[in-house]
Parts: C-alpha cells; structure tokens; sequence
C-alpha cells in the first residue's frame, strides 16, 4: 500500500523517513484506523506496529493543531517509553504543528496539568499519571478521536487492567486500538467493556 492518499505534510515526512510503502502488518492494519475501526492490533517486536501507530494519528488528527484538548492519547508502559515515542512522533510530524505532550509519574503533577492546560494534540501517558490527570480534571476527553494503547502486554504483566478500564468510560466517542505481541486474555476481557465490533490483525 502506497501513502498516496495521506496527507501532504505527513507524505514529505513518510518519505523523508525513507518509507516508500507499507509491510505486511501496515497493509493490514493502517486501513482499518483509517476507516474508523475499533482495532486489535497484534503483531511481534519489529513488525512496525510502532510506525503504523505514528503514521494512522497524524492522518486522523489532519496533521494539524486544533483547540487545546488532545485528540490522540496513547498509554506507554513507563517514562522511558513515552520519551521514545514523543521522539518518533516528531519524526513524522515536524513540518506540522501538531503538539507532542508526554505525562509520566516522574515528573511534577502541577507543572504537567499547566502544560496540559495550554494545548495538546497527541497525549502519551503512563496509564497511573494519565488517572491521576484525569481524575483532577486535568485532561479533557471530549475531542478524543483516538484512544491507543501501545504494546499492551505491560498492562497484563503490571495489573494496569483496571485502570484502562476506567479510562475508557470517559472517551465513549473515541475510536479505541489496542497495539499489543500477543492476544492474551486480559486484553481480549476489553472486548465486553470497550472493544465491541474491534477488529482483529493477528500477525505471527
């Protein structure tokens, strides 16, 4: 699959990155975010989930700001990830003006919420800070179009379940996809709660 449809700011970025066209998992899985699907989307390390991920929220948000609430939030596993992804993003957003915020336990609650407060986009969160955030009606989730979870089996392994859960009820507009090594039973519980009609990509 070709990027001739996307946008133009993200195609010179698709293409500055090197990327001519999409593996077998993009092929799969970009299409379905970008019609709108709830979506599971398993594959093993190296399969360009990560890049699949990236390139379907910049296309969804239009590759441009817009108002102050974040539109795309994405829960990482910890701080380190976070930072990773936030790196990888403005690889494929930096002739865009599209804000990156990332939210982490580390930091300082106060000074995160008032950074929050003047703008956001993307918002990737660890899934503690993010409820935390939240329950200070520090982060608004009414323009939410995306809501992400990336490389989900962390969830299973720290017990983070729950607080996904909770998260997910106050995005009931947001188009939910799951990101994940395997399709283990934690994340396929999400299927009574948020994940309705999800789709399924398995890739082995």
């Amino acid at each position: 699959m070709s990027f001739k449809k996307y946008h133009p700011l993200l195609k010179e970025s698709i293409e500055t990155a090197g990327f001519e066209t999409t593996n077998a998992f993009q092929k799969q899985v970009m299409p379905l975010i970008k019609g709108g699907n709830d979506l599971y989307a398993i594959g093993p390390k190296e399969c360009g989930k990560t890049t699949a991920m990236i390139i379907s929220t910049v296309q969804k948000l239009n590759a441009e700001a817009f108002e102050d609430s974040p539109r795309a939030l994405i829960i990482a596993k910890d701080k380190q990830t976070t930072l990773n992804l936030k790196e990888r993003f403005e690889a494929f957003t930096k002739n865009t003006d599209l804000r990156i915020y990332c939210a982490y336990e580390e930091a300082t609650l106060d000074k995160q919420r008032e950074e929050i407060y003047f703008g956001v986009d993307i918002l990737i969160a660890t899934p503690k800070r993010l409820s935390k955030l939240y329950h200070l009606n520090s982060v608004h989730s009414g323009q939410l179009k995306l809501f992400i979870i990336h490389d989900a089996d962390f969830i299973v392994r720290n017990n983070y379940h729950n607080y996904i859960l909770r998260l997910s009820e106050s995005a009931p507009k947001a188009q939910f996809v799951i990101f994940s090594e395997t399709f283990n039973s934690k994340i396929k519980a999400f299927k009574d709660w948020f994940m309705y009609n999800a789709r399924l990509v398995e890739v082995k």
